[in-house]
């Protein structure tokens, strides 16, 4: 995996200092920017174009959704991570819709934005919070449902996953084996690159292979 180099916007003092310790540990990651506030990060990344964008939602000059917007559209290829101290059941979505591709809740463990980064840097999602995430009509699907790298059988325990379904009952809706289901769900977190079910979820609707 090719050397990242990386960008973090936060204007705590503290909680930059602990991020910058924690993205040290990310093999084959570098962080080329770090700034406490929003305009001179967003100018730096127009610049630079980074690889990965570490940015908190809350900055006293710029909101970190604004930041998000320009990185996006001036630098595609950018991999961008929210976080904040403010969690809404509607912010996942926004995001989405945004093309972030992940956010972290402050009040999650420091080891959350290890997985995070991790996660995203593979080409995953990763969106985890303690408030619920909830889809909007803002969000529109990404790509076709054809272009999911998924077998037909595993977009079908996909659905029935982000519908709230536990292994048991799918086993019992597809007539398969309890473990078969299981290695089945294991397959689709490796492949879509997430570790969780809220992830999974708001994937699917992503792909459009669920409504939200």
């Amino acid at each position: 995996m090719r050397n990242l180099r990386a960008v973090l916007i936060e204007d705590e003092t503290m909680f930059r200092q602990l991020i910058l310790l924690t993205l040290g540990k990310v093999k084959g990651l570098s962080v080329v920017g770090e700034f406490g506030l929003g305009k001179p990060g967003l100018q730096f990344c127009l610049r630079e174009k980074p690889d990965m964008l570490v940015v908190d939602l809350m900055l006293p000059d710029l909101n970190g959704m604004e930041i998000a917007r320009e990185v996006r559209r001036a630098s595609p290829d950018t991999k961008i991570l929210v976080i904040t101290a403010h969690p809404s059941e509607r912010l996942p979505a926004d995001l989405m819709a945004l093309g972030v591709n992940g956010y972290v809740d402050k009040t999650e463990p420091i080891e959350y934005v290890l997985s995070a980064v991790e996660t995203v840097r593979a080409g995953g999602m990763f969106f985890a919070s303690k408030v619920r995430a909830k889809g909007g009509g803002s969000l529109a699907p990404l790509r076709k449902p054809m272009d999911v790298p998924l077998t037909e059988r595993e977009q079908e325990i996909a659905k029935l996953v982000a519908r709230g379904q536990m292994s048991k009952e799918i086993a019992a809706t597809l007539n398969l084996s309890v473990r078969t289901v299981e290695k089945h769900r294991a397959n689709i977190m490796e492949k879509i690159g997430v570790r969780e079910v809220a992830s999974l979820t708001r994937w699917c609707i992503q792909t459009g292979l669920v409504d939200d």
